[in-house]
């Protein structure tokens, strides 16, 4: 068991974001609004 995971932790790799992708995801996060209504889902952006 201890050999199958060291093996896969060199194929894993550091994935860095920018700044940038976080502001635009979390902005897009705060702004989005579902409403139920009927056992329907309405997403609306507010912008």
């Amino acid at each position: 068991m201890e050999n199958i995971y060291s093996k896969n932790q060199k194929k894993c790799r550091l994935v860095t974001v920018k700044p940038e992708t976080v502001k635009l995801l979390t902005d897009y996060s705060k702004s989005l609004k579902i409403t139920k209504a009927r056992g329907i889902k309405f997403e609306g952006n507010l912008n």
